[in-house]
């Protein structure tokens, strides 16, 4: 019996290596070489069979310009994210805690897709078929057109494609499969790509839209090597905490639409259920008056969203204070910190600062700068924000208070929902016409806007 040879794979870039290493020489990371066992693949797919014929090279000019077919799933969050619904051949990638409600979410679209008279083969790796059945019980996804395969091989799962011949496949998960001619166990960054590579082919080959749902790692990233991100052409992140109901759906990667989009859910007893309007949603359980609160207009895409953002300021016995924030980048709520201290005078040296996006979303654009700068000073100085105000704006260095993109839109949704003011840059209040009902404030610096929102 021939001796095995081994190797060591990187498991974020793939990069192979015949020793260990502590730093990977690809991606600079550090212990991420794992030990494989290195045997030849056999019955290797030619590289052009993901090509329908030969081809040859032409000139961009002669190619046509031809709008992709898209399939409505039914759900319009999900449209939203994927831009617009999803394309036939297409393959996605969607990762998440476990139970945040990956396989519910399929399940539902799969539902609603049967019902376009679409057939639908759901492959589980680690549920059984019973499983599934009593999932699409509570659910409600009960149809003709639904295939449901228990199944690990990568053979019998290729050969029940071909029997069904679906227009639609669920991988759940593609950590699961595995191929017999590869000698590495499931799971392994030589099993997760050369079944990645597979089911592509299958995809492009066969014009199937195809859906792996992917295990995350501890730091949330989809486990797995960072090769299996640029293979497929959408990446979703499907998040949420545990103790809210709602979940979000975001898109990493999108080789069809934004990746800007996201998607808004409320888990219910009977599934996911769309939410509408999310700002009335995060918005439900805001208290009035108080220090230290303050609401945000972000867009997330092209969709305004209204949230609450708030900060804590309090003394601190320790010689280093602490800093913490969640939601909002920690380098953005330093650069608060520091301009507040230099050009508004107040001492932060001696006092704890926290800051939390209330309701556990994440807001990633500079314009909730001017926000959190709202609500620091308020708890610094104990005095209640307007509990009508809505604040928007990104902080310059030197106290400025800069444009930012839409705030047409924003001030819309804070019309839309009740609020009398708006606190936002003095040049983003050019070139349109506010609606009526409500009260612009355009400022310039850090200083106005402190002095529009707590005197």
């Amino acid at each position: 019996m021939a001796k095995l040879k081994i190797k060591f794979v990187c498991t974020e870039c793939g990069t192979e290596s015949p020793k260990w290493m502590g730093k990977c020489p690809g991606c600079g990371s550090w212990n991420t070489m794992t030990e494989e066992a290195e045997t030849p693949v056999k019955a290797q797919v030619p590289r052009s069979g993901l090509l329908r014929g030969k081809e040859k090279a032409k000139s961009i000019i002669d190619i046509e310009s031809e709008r992709e077919a898209r399939v409505t799933t039914g759900l319009a969050e999900l449209n939203r994210v994927l831009g617009g619904g999803l394309v036939p051949g297409s393959l996605l990638l969607v990762g998440g805690d476990p139970g945040i409600g990956k396989s519910t979410l399929l399940l539902q679209t799969s539902h609603a897709l049967t019902k376009q008279g679409l057939k639908v083969l759901y492959v589980s790796g680690e549920e059984s078929v019973r499983q599934t059945k009593l999932r699409a019980d509570r659910l409600g996804a009960l149809s003709s057109g639904l295939f449901v395969l228990c199944e690990t091989n990568l053979d019998l799962i290729d050969e029940a494609i071909g029997e069904v011949r679906p227009d639609f496949l669920v991988i759940d998960s593609i950590q699961t499969v595995y191929r017999p001619d590869v000698a590495s166990a499931p799971g392994s960054v030589a099993q997760v790509r050369e079944c990645t590579a597979q089911f592509m082919r299958i995809a492009k080959g066969n014009g199937i839209a195809t859906v792996l749902v992917g295990h995350v790692t501890k730091e949330g990233a989809i486990a797995g090597p960072r090769l299996l991100e640029h293979m497929v052409d959408c990446v979703l992140y499907f998040e949420g905490e545990r103790h809210h109901s709602y979940r979000l759906l975001r898109a990493v990667k999108n080789r069809f639409g934004s990746t800007n989009e996201i998607g808004i859910f409320d888990m219910t007893e009977n599934g996911l259920r769309e939410v509408a309007n999310p700002s009335e949603l995060f918005l439900s359980e805001r208290p009035l008056g108080v220090s230290g609160s303050t609401v945000v207009a972000s867009m997330e895409g092209t969709r305004p969203v209204l949230v609450e953002l708030q900060a804590l300021v309090a003394p601190t016995h320790f010689p280093s204070p602490r800093r913490m924030s969640s939601g909002l980048d920690h380098h953005r709520m330093s650069l608060v910190i520091a301009v507040l201290e230099k050009r508004m005078g107040m001492f932060f040296q001696n006092q704890d600062a926290y800051v939390n996006v209330a309701g556990g979303v994440r807001l990633d654009e500079p314009a909730a700068d001017l926000a959190a700068a709202v609500s620091l000073a308020s708890s610094f100085k104990d005095l209640p924000t307007r509990p009508y105000d809505v604040v928007f704006g990104e902080v310059g260095l030197t106290g400025e208070v800069r444009a930012v993109s839409r705030a047409e839109q924003r001030v819309k949704e804070a019309v839309k929902l009740g609020f009398k003011r708006v606190i936002l840059p003095e040049l983003s209040v050019k070139g349109w016409q506010p609606p009526a009902g409500i009260e612009l404030i355009a400022v310039r610096t850090v200083a106005e806007a402190l002095k529009a929102a707590l005197e």
